[in-house]
């Protein structure tokens, strides 16, 4: 598993005791988890959530059932037998992500370095732009007078 999988098996496992949980629900709790600033709209990568809630089934013993809403978005249902999402739903929920913004495992290996004083060489300093470039349209024109 990798680094968003797990934060998405943590996120379901602290959020366990409700009904129902949202992909949006999740992707918060995650974002709060990590502490990551931006990407508010951001849903989950639908694999993601599989091999997630997969690593639950096997570690924890709860198993989970995957619906799609109207809007493509997914729901989480804890119960007794697990279920993923048929084929015709499968197919609508990885076309629409498509046209998605979604959290990367890119996006938390990001966040968890800048946390930690970054990669191999350390956090990487902010720089400002102060200066400003002006273009110089007469440039061009000195040539011809």
């Amino acid at each position: 598993m990798n680094q968003i999988q797990e934060e998405i098996a943590k996120a379901i496992l602290q959020l366990s005791e409700k009904a129902l949980i949202t992909e949006a629900l999740v992707a918060k709790k995650i974002r709060e988890n990590i502490k990551l600033q931006g990407k508010q709209k951001a849903g989950l990568v639908f694999t993601d959530i599989e091999a997630a809630i997969t690593n639950i089934e096997e570690n924890n013993k709860l198993h989970f059932a995957l619906h799609l809403n109207s809007a493509n978005d997914i729901l989480i249902k804890q119960s007794d037998v697990a279920a993923g999402l048929e084929g015709d739903a499968r197919k609508r929920r990885l076309a629409s992500e498509k046209s998605m913004s979604v959290l990367t495992n890119g996006d938390v290996k990001k966040t968890l370095e800048g946390k930690s004083g970054g990669g191999k060489n350390g956090p990487k300093p902010h720089s400002k732009r102060t200066d400003t470039k002006k273009l110089n349209v007469n440039k061009n024109y000195d040539d011809f007078e």
